[in-house]
Parts: C-alpha cells; sequence; structure tokens
C-alpha cells in the first residue's frame, strides 16, 4: 500500500509532468506559468496553495538544464497537514 508521503510525490509528478507538456504546446500559457505559477495551478488543478509555499518556475536552456529533486523524507508538521489536507508539498 502506499504512503502518504509516496502518494504526494506521485501526485506531484503527474501535476509537473501536466504543467510541462501544456507548456510545451501553449506558449501564453508557460509565459502565464513562469509569471505566475501558483495561479496557473490553481485554475489547472482546482486547488490553492498555502500562502507559505513558494513556487519557482525556471526554465532550461540548451546551455543551462535544471533538476528540481523533491522534498527529502523528513517531513516537519506542517507539510504534513498540507499533505493531510490533499496538498502537495512535493512541487
Amino acid at each position: 500500500m502506499e504512503s502518504i508521503v509516496e502518494s504526494a510525490r506521485r501526485r506531484a509528478e503527474q501535476m509537473r509532468e501536466h504543467l510541462t507538456d501544456k507548456a510545451c504546446e501553449d506558449a501564453e500559457f508557460r509565459q502565464q506559468l513562469v509569471s505566475d505559477p501558483k495561479a496557473v495551478i490553481a485554475e489547472e488543478f482546482g486547488m490553492e496553495l498555502p500562502e507559505n509555499v513558494e513556487v519557482k518556475v525556471h526554465e532550461s536552456t540548451m546551455q543551462t538544464l535544471h533538476i528540481a529533486l523533491p522534498a527529502g523524507p523528513e517531513l516537519n508538521e506542517e507539510q504534513l497537514e498540507t499533505i493531510a489536507a490533499g496538498l502537495c508539498c512535493c512541487l
């Protein structure tokens, strides 16, 4: 059975894939995602991220590749509450 943390990571990966795929197909969506990622996430997935959650979008280039690592295995109380509320802390 999948743990809550594993489920949150899987969902975060699915969300990331959706956003990446759509941004590659739609230039206007890409610009919106870069300029206001929290608003795009709210619109795309119907969920408001807490104010204390920061979302940064980095665009890779031919000279620079960005790699995002998920949160480590240790979660604090606030992150556990976020997961329990159905939001993901691993974007």
